[in-house]
């Protein structure tokens, strides 16, 4: 991660960046991508279906079968949860 960061790009896609990560460094891995935007202005662009790495984001898009679906602004893992199981509800 440090490598792909070293040089600030602009941009920074992150796919599933907590995937196989206990939950400490997850929370670390987060951290510096939340840190990145804040401090150095970077943009972020996070696939994920964990809703607490979701929280961390400024803007959360929910995509279903290639389309957006909805979407939340200053999520919470708890929002980000509860839309994602109306989803699962509205889907059987």
């Amino acid at each position: 991660m440090a490598r792909a960061l070293a040089s600030r790009p602009e941009i920074i896609f992150a796919d599933e960046p907590t995937g196989n990560l206990d939950s400490r460094s997850g929370a670390e891995v987060l951290g510096f991508l939340r840190r990145s935007v804040d401090e150095l202005g970077q943009t972020v662009v996070m696939v994920t279906h964990d809703p607490v790495a979701a929280s961390y984001a400024d803007r959360v898009v929910f995509l279903a079968d290639g389309r957006l679906v909805d979407e939340l602004t200053e999520p919470t893992a708890e929002a980000v949860l509860g839309r994602m199981r109306s989803f699962d509800v509205k889907g059987r």
